[in-house]
């Protein structure tokens, strides 16, 4: 056998690795974080009852992800409807990409919240949820009190971590999108 065709073979035997190890890699699951599940002590609190609807809370999140500089790596918004809504562009290679994931809300009884992803679309790409969550947990700046679990599909919303001025705390009571129910309890700290 010619010495050229030896390399020919060993150049396509590498290349079949390399895409191998990449799918493996891909496709390797993941193990989700421990969600620590935080109660506040309400004596050091005085409570606000909020009632609230889709559109101010709408701009409310969306005005928080312009100033906290979130969306400068991936732009992004998010929109309440009948379920949470994420639009977005992406970068891959030097193409911008289309993002959309829907969740369904679910409150807690400790007053955080779990997104469980409904659909995900990538531009045209149907792919696992578990890798693109994992992807976006990867690569991207979320907010700290927010934690992405790929492999359950979801992502927890930890209200008792967001940072709100003179240590404001949010509690979700009733997160029902479909009536335009949102009800939430501030937290004020008078100690």
């Amino acid at each position: 056998m010619n010495s050229w065709k030896k390399l020919f073979i060993a150049l396509i035997m590498l290349n079949i690795i390399v895409v191998v190890g990449v799918i493996f890699l891909i496709f390797l699951p993941t193990k989700d974080e421990e969600i620590a599940l935080n109660d506040i002590n309400q004596d050091d609190y005085v409570q606000f009852h909020v009632q609230s609807n889709k559109a101010d809370l709408n701009r409310l999140i969306n005005h928080y992800i312009k100033e906290q500089g979130l969306n400068e790596r991936i732009k992004y918004n998010v929109t309440l409807t009948d379920q949470v809504e994420l639009y977005g562009t992406m970068k891959v290679f030097t193409q911008d990409v289309e993002l959309k994931l829907t969740f369904e809300p679910e409150s807690l009884d400790n007053g955080d919240l779990i997104l469980r992803q409904k659909t995900i679309s990538i531009g045209h790409l149907q792919l696992p949820v578990p890798v693109v969550l994992k992807f976006i947990r990867d690569s991207y700046d979320i907010p700290s009190w927010i934690t992405i679990r790929p492999n359950d599909e979801e992502m927890y919303v930890n209200l008792h971590d967001l940072k709100l001025k003179s240590d404001t705390k949010v509690r979700v009571n009733t997160f029902d999108l479909k009536r335009d129910n949102i009800v939430f309890t501030l937290l004020v700290p008078i100690k």
